[in-house]
């Protein structure tokens, strides 16, 4: 999962269907890609036609909010996170609590977000 390369729009179809799209002829972005992330095993269709992720898509989209998180943290310590995603990043070690409220990278969340830029590129 780790070599996945998705488009800002597979991704979006993740999203949809995440929160309830019950198929494919709901919305043109799941349609465009339902059939990949089908075959790539983040997305699988019951008997009926319904769409659901499985576990590999909901952890990538759980890593995504987090890489997002991480982003956002670094330009603003300030920056809302979710809950969910506070807990992991801080029991990973990768951001810390301020002082003053909000939460800043550690060196080891430094370290990640650049070992995942130079893998973007």
């Amino acid at each position: 999962m780790k070599n996945l390369k998705l488009t800002g729009d597979e991704y979006d179809a993740l999203e949809f269907i995440r929160r309830g799209a019950k198929n494919d002829r709901v919305n043109a972005c799941v349609g465009r890609n339902a059939k990949r992330l089908s075959g790539l095993k983040l997305i699988q269709y019951a008997k009926n036609g319904n769409l659901a992720l499985t576990p590999q898509g909901t952890e990538l989209l759980f890593l995504r909010r987090c890489v997002q998180a991480l982003r956002a943290l670094e330009s603003d310590p300030a920056a809302n996170v979710d809950d969910d995603v506070v807990q992991f990043l801080s029991r990973k070690s990768h951001i810390a609590a301020r002082a003053e409220g909000g939460f800043e990278l550690t060196a080891r969340g430094r370290e990640s977000l650049a070992d995942i830029a130079s893998q973007q590129n």
